[in-house]
């Protein structure tokens, strides 16, 4: 539903954007300019918590193809108008009386001809608007009770809580305090639609939503991909030639316990089954990557049998097929 102050507001001037960006350039630039003046990365400061906010009333009208149609629709009506009285050229009713084929209006109550015979400005409006007249003959865009406007806001979580899931207190910028579920395996950058968390409609229909953008700090272990999770499991140089059976950590719960073959490699990948995140649509797995861990310093006794066991193995160079594909 179009807000009467659209026509004052440039909200590609606010964020700095040409009318004709697309969708993906508007997200990444206005989470760019959310980051530099979220009221978190400047406290006390109410000059950048008036740029959020005018930011984000921006972005949750043109982000949305139906209201970016609209807002275009009334800025083009409005651009150059000026509302003037008594029938002065060059006013508000001159623009719509050349778009409907009608003359100059004497007033704010002129009606027009041509088409429509009859028919007042604020019929026009509300038949471009799929509305009708407000009440006192204003232009209301009356179509029935409003919907409130969508609020938009950020919010950054632990690694375990956006894995797990959570209910939160948020404080979204403009709005009251509120508790918000977070669903289970939710990622870094993802947008949660909030239904009913927005403003309030300001004649009795049904309130907004609330956007939320969700950031998710990084784990010192394990590392999100796709459902599954990663991490990087050190063996001895004994355990990785002779194999062994290990303990690998899991996120929120107790380790479990791997078979490593002789001859593991590193870089090779053991699977935990059902492990990594689970969502309402599938569950991941944990993938365990074995790494060699090589001792800086080994006592002599080490050393000796080290170096017979190196003369007790075949002479062979593990590089040389290397070096034969690289010439190739």
């Amino acid at each position: 539903m179009a807000s009467q102050d659209w026509f004052d507001k440039d909200f590609y001037k606010v964020l700095g954007v040409s009318k004709d960006i697309s969708a993906p350039e508007l997200k990444k630039t206005y989470r760019k300019l959310a980051r530099q003046f979220h009221p978190d990365s400047n406290p006390d400061d109410p000059k950048a918590e008036s740029r959020f906010k005018e930011i984000s009333e921006a972005h949750s009208v043109l982000s949305d193809p139906e209201q970016r149609k609209e807002y275009d629709q009334v800025r083009a009506m409005g651009s150059g108008a000026r509302f003037q009285a008594g029938g002065q050229s060059g006013g508000f009713e001159d623009v719509f009386g050349g778009m409907f084929g009608g003359g100059a209006a004497g007033g704010a109550g002129q009606r027009y001809g041509g088409g429509q015979q009859g028919a007042s400005f604020e019929d026009l409006l509300g038949g471009m608007f799929g509305g009708q007249a407000g009440p006192g003959g204003g232009p209301g865009f009356r179509g029935g009770p409003a919907k409130g406007r969508d609020l938009a806001a950020n919010t950054t979580l632990d690694f375990g809580t956006a894995i797990n899931g959570e209910t939160i207190k948020l404080q979204p910028s403009g709005g009251r305090p509120m508790n918000v579920k977070i669903p289970a395996g939710v990622s870094d950058g993802q947008k949660i639609r909030l239904k009913a968390k927005g403003e309030p409609s300001p004649n009795g229909g049904e309130p907004g939503d609330l956007v939320l953008t969700v950031s998710v700090r990084k784990h010192p272990v394990f590392e999100r991909d796709g459902n599954n999770l990663r991490v990087v499991v050190p063996v001895t140089f004994a355990e990785a030639v002779l194999g062994a059976t290990i303990e690998v950590p899991t996120l929120g719960a107790a380790p479990v316990k791997l078979k490593v073959a002789p001859g593991t490699p590193s870089g090779r990948v053991l699977r935990v089954k059902g492990r990594g995140v689970t969502t309402a649509k599938a569950t991941g797995d944990l993938l365990a990557e074995v790494q060699v861990a090589v001792p800086s310093h080994i006592p002599e006794a080490a050393r000796e049998h080290l170096e017979a066991f190196t003369k007790a193995m075949p002479a062979e160079n593990p590089r040389d097929d290397l070096i034969a594909r690289a010439r190739s």
